[in-house]
């Protein structure tokens, strides 16, 4: 485990009670992001009871309702942009950068540790990421903590290529200022030392593999869940609408086939802000035109707002083909047959570190006949399938065991004798 400057191990604020922050893109609807979230902060509550918790982050309303702690907007003009429209909106995101700047160096130090949580937070895969985005939060934030002795630790986080110099420079920047980091999957090590940070840096899985799942189901084998997303390619693509045009065809297409072959379909979304939905409606407007017969009870939006829904849903369904990382992870999980329509190279480092890397596509490429082949073989190897999901969630729940009082003697050397098991259990099952 390697820990990056502070020398002295930190200084930070003192108090009796370590006072953490959540930083993150948590709570704007994004259920992989919540979800990461949760066992972050199932793992304190269980680990370190007596901390005070607070966050900055994107759905600070939702935060503070879900989880009964204060959470504030990591950016300013968050609660401004719907007043403003044209020149005053322009003026208001420039302003903001420059108050964004003055507000996380405060809200940082007043904290002992900060951590952000997870998610793709050095990535760039989607079409919409702009460098004084999320780029540019963390590299403040992590600065910050630079400058005033706090430790930011970027835990499990994934990292993918960037080829926008200025994303680049703003994330692999704030990498290098953080007290610690982590990943997620040896590919999002490799990109960061490709960018010159430690190859020695640390790797374990996705935090959700430590939320519980209810005991195996499964389900019915002639139901089949079909996570879609609201696709237009990666940042480089700047939003193309051939790309997303030529997806939902082929995933119209691919859900038709199901119907035919007589098979029932629950279709997921992993973003609940609306974006994913417009796909599913899409799907279930063809459906309607071009098989005006079919019994509606048979493909199905399921409605969705938390990562628990989701396995709830997932759980009766025999097999999953699904695009969003964190709907991909959640079937793997449920150990169901998953095929992974890849929208970034992290889909396909999970399906091989799951055991599953031949049945994963990339979604600007994506071959209907190929998916129909490789969902085809999928159903027939289940029980090889399930018995290797179950072999390779029981080692990544185990590493991530092994990675809890690791964090806790790194990030509360001061916190006496560290919590686990027993009570880390009692805090899921409260939590979830």
């Amino acid at each position: 485990m390697t820990v990056h400057g502070f020398p002295d191990g930190g200084t930070g604020p003192s108090a009796a009670a370590p006072r953490v922050g959540l930083f993150g893109g948590v709570g704007s609807g994004n259920i992989g992001n919540d979800a990461t979230a949760e066992a972050i902060l199932s793992y304190l509550t269980a680990c370190h009871p007596d901390a005070v918790l607070d966050a900055m982050c994107s759905g600070p309303e939702w935060v503070s309702s879900k989880y009964g702690i204060e959470a504030i907007p990591w950016q300013w003009y968050q609660k401004r942009k719907r007043q403003a429209t044209g020149v005053e909106e322009i003026a208001f995101k420039a302003l903001g950068k420059g108050i964004d700047a003055f507000r996380t160096a405060s809200w940082v130090r007043r904290h002992d540790v900060v951590i952000v949580p997870g998610v793709g937070a050095l990535e760039a895969t989607m079409h919409k990421v702009r460098p004084w985005g999320n780029s540019y939060a963390l590299f403040l934030t992590c600065a910050s903590g630079r400058l005033f002795g706090t430790k930011v630790a970027l835990l499990n986080v994934g990292a993918s290529p960037i080829s926008q110099w200025l994303t680049r420079w703003l994330s692999t920047s704030a990498a290098k200022l953080a007290f610690y980091r982590s990943y997620r999957d040896t590919m999002s090590r490799d990109v960061m030392s490709q960018r010159g940070l430690d190859a020695e840096d640390d790797v374990y899985p996705d935090f959700v593999f430590s939320i519980p799942v209810p005991p195996y189901e499964p389900g019915d084998p002639q139901t089949v869940g079909v996570g879609v997303m609201d696709y237009y390619g990666t940042n480089d693509d700047r939003r193309q609408a051939e790309l997303h045009a030529s997806y939902v065809d082929k995933m119209k297409f691919f859900v038709q086939w199901l119907v035919d072959g007589g098979r029932k379909v629950r279709l997921f979304v992993g973003d609940t802000n609306g974006s994913d939905d417009s796909v599913v409606q899409e799907i279930l407007a063809d459906l309607r035109e071009s098989r005006p017969d079919i019994d509606p009870t048979w493909v199905v939006a399921e409605p969705l707002s938390t990562y628990a829904d989701l396995m709830q849903a997932m759980q009766a369904v025999g097999s999953v083909v699904a695009i969003r990382y964190h709907n991909v992870l959640c079937a793997l999980r449920l150990c169901k047959p998953t095929v992974s329509i890849a929208y970034s190279s992290k889909n396909d480092a999970l399906m091989a570190d799951m055991g599953l890397p031949e049945f994963c596509q990339s979604a600007r490429s994506l071959d209907v006949g190929q998916l129909i082949e490789q969902f085809t073989e999928a159903e027939s190897r289940s029980v090889q399938l399930r018995q290797t999901l179950a072999e390779r969630n029981a080692a990544n729940e185990q590493l991530l065991e092994q990675q809890f009082p690791k964090l806790s003697a790194l990030l509360f050397p001061s916190a006496g004798a560290v919590r686990t098991g027993a009570d880390l259990e009692s805090a899921r099952g409260v939590n979830g």
